[in-house]
C-alpha cells in the first residue's frame, strides 16, 4: 500500500483524559473542541496554514486565549490530530486509508497554497491522483474509507469519482489482472474433479474483482462503480454476477451473507466478518439491488430472482420491487427449477402453505412473453431455422414445470379448487407431449381433497386429455377409484382403440415378415429350411400379439363391470350425449363417436 511521509519532528501531544496538550514548553492560547476531544494548541503554527482558522481568529485581541468549535471537521477528532500534527511539523503518514478524510479536512480549514507552499490540500491530491488512482487495492481502500458523513464531501471534490473511473477502467480489462496488482482479497477458486478423481483448484478469471468490491465498497459507491463499468461497454452478464455476488455477500436473509453461509452449497460463499445488518436496512438494500440489476433476459440467474423474490417477501419489500422480480423471472420461467418455485406464504393471512398467487402471475408474465414470440415465429421457415430455439420447446419445459409444481401443492387442503383450475388452465393443452404430469396433480389434489362432489371432479378432469396419457398412466387411472366414473370410461375406451391399432400393425407386420420369408425359402435348396432369425422373429411378434390380446380382454372386462349390461345403453346415453348434439367428454375426445365404439365394445365382451 503506498505511503506519503510528511515532516520530520518527534511527537509532541500527549493525551491526558479527553484533553490533547502540546509538549513544546510555550503556553497554549488556542482551545480547539472537536465532538468529545479537546486541543490546546498554538496560534501560529495553525493559522499561518488554515485560511479558515486565520478568519476565525482575527477579530480576537492577541492576548486573549481563543475558543472554537470544528464539530464539523470532516474526519473527526482523529483527522484533526493529523492536521495539527502536519501545521507543527510532526512526523505522519498519508495513506490510501486516511487520504480521503485529510483531503476533506484540508478543504474544510482552507489549507491552499495561499497559506504556505506544499500545503496540505496540494500534497493530498498530488497523493490521490499519482499513487491512489493507479492502484486497485489502494482506490478501493480510499472508497471504503468514505463514510456517509464524509461521501458527499469526497463527492463534490471529485475523488469518488477518480477512484471509481480507476476501479472500472482496470475491471474492464479484467483478464488482465496482473498490470494492477493481485485484488485486496484472496482470488477466488473453483474445485474440479478430473476423470481421475483428483480434485484440482483453479482460479477464476475475469470475476476476480467481484469479492474486492462486494467486500469493501458500500452499495452508493458500489452502485456508481457498477453504472461506470457498464458504460464502459462491459457485457451485461458479468454486471449481473457481479450484482449477484453483492447481494448473496450482504444480504444474509438471502441465504448466504458476510456473518453466516450458504443454505445451498453452489449458491453462496462463507464471509467470516460478523456483520448484522437490520431488517429495515435489507429491505432498503434489496429494493436497491434489484433496481441495478440488467434488464436483460438470461443474464441473471432464475434462481437467484426466485430467491430474491423469497427474500423480498419475508422483509416485505415494496410491491414495485416484487412486481420488478416476477417480471423478470416470468421472462425466463422456462430456466427455473421445481424446488426454487415453491415459495413459502408470507402473507398474514396466509391461508396456502405456498404462495400460489405469486406464481400464477409470474406465469401470466411468461405466457404474454410466450405469446409474442410465437407470433415473431410464425412462418414455417422461420420455426425450421429456429429449431431447438423455438418459444414452443421453452412451453414445453415450463408445462412440465408447473405440472410438478401443481403436484406438489396439490396436497395443501387449503388450496381452493378454483386456484389449482386457474394455475393448470393457463398452459395450453396443445404444449405437452403426455398428460402424465397434470394426471398426477390432479390425482394429489383429488386425494387430498375428498369432499369435492362429483361434477367437481369431472371439472378438475377437463385439466387433462385422456388420449395423451400413457400406457402405465392409463392402468393406474383404469383402477383409480377416486376418479369419476365417467372419465374411467373414457380411459379404457380410449386405451381400447390404442390397443387395437396396436394389434393391427403387429398382425400387418406378422403377414408381410411370413410372406418376405417364405419367398426367400423357396430360393433355398429343397425349399424345406426356414431360416432361424426368422422363426425367432415370428415367434415374437406371436407372443406380442398375444399379450395384447389378453390386455385387451381384461380392460373390456374392466369396462363391463363398471356398466351393467341392461343399463348400458341408457349409461352411455347420458355420458356421451347419444340424444342430444355431440359433446366434448372430460378428458378431450367426442361423446357421440365414443359411444358407439364403448357399446360395441360391451357387446363384444358378453359374446
Amino acid at each position: 500500500m503506498a505511503c506519503l511521509k510528511l515532516g520530520s519532528k518527534s511527537e509532541v501531544f500527549h493525551l491526558s483524559g479527553h484533553t490533547w496538550v502540546c509538549s513544546t514548553g510555550l503556553k497554549p492560547d488556542v482551545v480547539i473542541q472537536v465532538q468529545d476531544q479537546t486541543f490546546h494548541l498554538h496560534k501560529f503554527p495553525l493559522l499561518s496554514r488554515s485560511g479558515y482558522l486565520e478568519a476565525l481568529f482575527s477579530k480576537a485581541s492577541e492576548t486573549a486565549s481563543h475558543h472554537a468549535q470544528l464539530h464539523d471537521i470532516p474526519g473527526g477528532p482523529d483527522t484533526f490530530l493529523h492536521v495539527a500534527n502536519f501545521c507543527y511539523g510532526v512526523r505522519i503518514e498519508v495513506t490510501a486509508e486516511n487520504v480521503v478524510s485529510l483531503r476533506c479536512a484540508a478543504e474544510y480549514l482552507q489549507m491552499s497554497e495561499n497559506y504556505g507552499n506544499a500545503n496540505l490540500i496540494y500534497l493530498t491530491e498530488s497523493f490521490l491522483n499519482d499513487d491512489v488512482c493507479t492502484n486497485w487495492e489502494d482506490s478501493i481502500r480510499a472508497l471504503e474509507s468514505c463514510e456517509k458523513k464524509l461521501l458527499p464531501i469526497a463527492e463534490e471534490l471529485g475523488i469518488v469519482s477518480r477512484c471509481v473511473s480507476s476501479l472500472a477502467i482496470k475491471a474492464s480489462y479484467a483478464e488482465d489482472k496482473s498490470l494492477f496488482n493481485w485484488p485486496i482479497s484472496a482470488p477466488e477458486t473453483t474445485t474440479t474433479t478430473l476423470w481421475n478423481g483428483i480434485q484440482t483448484k483453479s482460479t477464476s478469471g475475469g470475476n476476480w474483482w467481484f469479492n474486492d468490491v462486494s467486500s469493501f465498497l458500500d452499495f452508493p459507491v458500489y452502485r456508481r462503480f457498477i453504472q461506470t463499468v457498464a458504460s464502459r461497454g462491459v457485457k451485461a452478464d458479468v454486471i449481473a454476477a457481479s450484482v449477484t455476488h453483492y447481494a448473496k455477500r450482504n444480504l444474509p436473509l438471502l441465504g448466504c451473507s458476510r456473518h453466516g453461509g450458504s443454505s445451498s452449497s453452489d449458491e453462496g460463499t462463507n464471509y467470516g466478518d460478523d456483520v448484522y445488518y437490520s431488517h429495515d436496512d435489507q429491505r432498503s438494500l434489496l429494493e436497491e439491488i434489484v433496481e441495478l440489476l440488467p434488464s436483460e433476459k438470461c443474464v441473471t440467474s432464475t434462481r437467484f430472482l426466485l430467491r430474491l423474490l423469497r427474500t423480498s417477501m419475508v422483509l416485505h419489500a415494496s410491491a414495485v420491487t416484487q412486481d420488478s422480480l416476477e417480471r423478470k423471472i416470468g421472462v425466463q420461467l422456462d430456466e427455473a427449477g421445481l424446488e426454487d418455485l415453491l415459495i413459502p406464504n408470507m402473507g398474514y393471512s396466509a391461508e396456502t402453505l405456498y404462495d400460489i398467487d405469486s406464481v400464477q402471475r409470474i406465469l401470466d408474465h411468461f405466457m404474454l412473453t410466450f405469446d409474442s414470440s410465437s407470433r415473431c415465429y410464425s412462418n414455417v421457415e422461420e420455426k425450421q431455422l429456429m429449431g431447438d430455439s423455438h418459444p414452443l420447446r421453452a412451453m414445453t419445459k415450463v408445462a412440465s414445470l408447473i405440472d410438478g409444481y401443481l403436484a406438489e401443492v396439490g396436497s395443501d387442503e387449503n388450496l381452493k379448487l378454483l386456484k389449482f383450475q386457474a394455475l393448470g388452465a393457463l398452459i395450453p393443452e396443445d404444449v405437452r407431449p403426455m398428460d402424465d404430469g397434470i394426471y398426477r396433480a390432479i390425482d394429489i389434489y383429488i386425494k387430498a381433497h375428498p369432499w369435492l362432489t362429483e361434477y367437481e371432479r369431472e371439472q378438475l378432469c377437463l385439466l387433462m386429455n385422456c388420449q395423451k396419457l400413457s400406457l402405465e398412466a392409463c392402468t393406474h387411472a383404469a383402477q383409480n377409484e377416486r376418479l369419476p366414473v365417467r372419465v374411467i370410461v373414457q380411459v379404457l375406451f380410449f386405451e381400447q382403440m390404442r390397443l387395437r391399432t396396436s394389434i393391427s400393425e403387429l398382425v400387418m407386420d406378422t403377414d408381410s415378415n411370413n410372406e418376405e420369408t417364405s419367398g426367400k425359402n423357396l430360393e433355398l435348396e429343397g425349399g424345406s429350411k426356414i431360416k432361424g432369425n426368422a422363426k425367432m422373429g415370428i415367434k415374437e411378434m406371436k407372443e406380442r400379439v398375444y399379450e395384447l390380446e389378453k390386455e385387451c380382454t381384461s380392460m373390456k372386462q374392466d369396462l363391463y363391470k363398471l356398466v351393467k349390461p341392461k343399463e348400458e345403453r341408457n349409461f352411455f346415453s347420458k355420458i356421451f350425449g347419444l340424444k342430444s348434439k355431440t359433446k366434448t367428454s372430460p378428458c378431450g375426445g367426442k361423446g357421440k363417436g365414443g359411444e358407439e365404439d364403448a357399446l360395441l365394445m360391451i357387446r363384444e365382451t358378453k359374446n
